[in-house]
């Protein structure tokens, strides 16, 4: 059992950054893949990034991938996801999930067993 922690989220301007953050509690986040995902007013959640559980593989949604960059601190036990060139587009809530299959990086959301309550992104043009 792990609870997940969001935080960072907030307004920007197109073209700005951010950097989320997700904290563990109660487990190593080093034991889980790690994701994060997002859902925009209106829309399905989507995938958006995955790290593996040791840190060598990363994926990422074509939508995010060279502006977006996911990483893991196993000293902090924080997962983090730093958000550059910020669009309109990328307005959502951002949630951070874990995985205990730590096998594979999947970017389905049916594959994560723990979620955090989200943190808000939100990108005025």
């Amino acid at each position: 059992q792990v609870k997940l922690v969001e935080s960072g989220g907030g307004s920007v301007q197109s073209g700005g950054s951010l950097r989320l953050s997700c904290e563990g509690i109660g487990r190593a986040l080093s034991s889980f893949t790690m994701g994060w995902f997002r859902q925009a007013p209106g829309k399905e959640r989507e995938f958006v990034a995955a790290i593996s559980y040791h840190a060598t593989v990363t994926r990422y949604a074509p939508s995010v991938k060279a502006r977006f960059a996911i990483s893991r601190d196993s000293v902090k036990n924080v997962i983090y996801l730093q958000m550059n060139s910020l669009k309109a587009e990328d307005t959502a809530v951002y949630y951070c999930a874990a995985s205990l299959r730590t096998e594979t990086v999947v970017p389905d959301g049916r594959s994560y067993d723990y979620w955090g309550q989200g943190t808000e992104v939100t990108v005025s043009s």
